[in-house]
């Protein structure tokens, strides 16, 4: 299984450029898939009407098999949202049901869009430190990240499922 350490999350999630909108736009997206462990369809498929940003922070996360479940959010992911919202005027009753993360256009990512994305900051970190980011990486892998960090943690096989969204441990 593929996966990166802690450390190699935080030097991915180092590398954005948060001086831009695209910066910020991209930093929050990369955090968000490894907080909540969604997968890359989950992520795409987000509206701002599925995130509850008050204490506990949830999104609410549409999976295979069209169901649904809460996964519940660190407080620094909440203020990447609570920014990026603001920013982008998704804070407005009107926007709930428009695509969080949008290309250039205002149309929602695709899967190949956020691969780029992930990819672009990938390479950016391999520069910086070869050893945290292996050579094949995939969206799914900050899934898999999520996934191995709880468990090292100890947080229960049960909990880990639920967060995921799998039917069996």
């Amino acid at each position: 299984m593929n996966y990166l350490t802690v450390d190699g999350v935080k030097l991915l999630l180092e590398q954005p450029n948060t001086t831009t909108k695209k910066g910020r736009r991209d930093l929050t997206l990369l955090s968000l898939m490894y907080d909540t462990g969604a997968r890359v369809q989950e992520i795409i498929d987000l509206n701002p009407g599925m995130l509850r940003l008050n204490n506990p922070s949830t999104v609410k996360v549409i999976g295979k098999g069209n169901k649904a479940r809460l996964v519940p959010m660190l407080g620094a992911q909440t203020d990447h949202l609570k920014s990026y919202l603001k920013e982008n005027h998704l804070n407005e009753p009107h926007a709930n049901m428009y695509p969080l993360f949008f290309n250039s256009r205002k149309e929602k990512l695709t899967r190949a869009g956020v691969g780029y994305i992930l990819e672009k900051y990938c390479k950016a970190a391999r520069k910086i430190n070869a050893g945290l980011i292996p050579n094949k990486i995939s969206c799914h892998s900050l899934r898999h990240s999520k996934a191995m960090h709880l468990l090292q943690s100890g947080v229960n096989l049960v909990y880990i499922r639920d967060i995921l969204g799998h039917v069996s441990i």
